[in-house]
């Protein structure tokens, strides 16, 4: 009995943790995000303002209308589509922060696969 209450005073402390989240930091700003896409590290450029998200990958510009649902969530809807996929808007949860960088889980709306990756921040 000793031994399981060491055990459970031992577990408690990480029980309580949690992780920090101070979202409003990355809620502008212009950030690096860099993903392993097919076997080949991409990564992507973009500065979000209040409700504008412009972005630049291998080559192209995009932008993309940001509609925040709370201070950790936003969805992203592609201005410009040029296809069908690309009409799909992205929902995005911040799940963790440091000093210049946020952790976030995103997946197309209306499915249930998310990706998660970091973001750092480069102003």
């Amino acid at each position: 009995m000793k031994r399981f209450s060491l055990f459970f005073l031992a577990l408690l402390p990480m029980a309580c943790y949690q992780p920090t989240r101070e979202c409003q930091n990355f809620r502008t700003g212009s950030f690096r995000f860099t993903a392993e896409v097919e076997g080949e590290e991409q990564t992507t450029l973009f500065t979000r303002g209040e409700d504008l998200e412009v972005s630049e990958y291998a080559g192209k510009t995009d932008s993309a209308g940001v509609r925040w649902i709370n201070d950790c969530e936003y969805i992203l809807s592609n201005l410009n589509p040029r296809t069908r996929a690309e009409e799909k808007p992205v929902h995005v949860k911040i799940l963790s922060t440091t000093e210049n960088s946020y952790t976030f889980e995103y997946k197309l709306v209306g499915t249930s696969r998310t990706s998660r990756g970091t973001a750092i921040k480069t102003d």
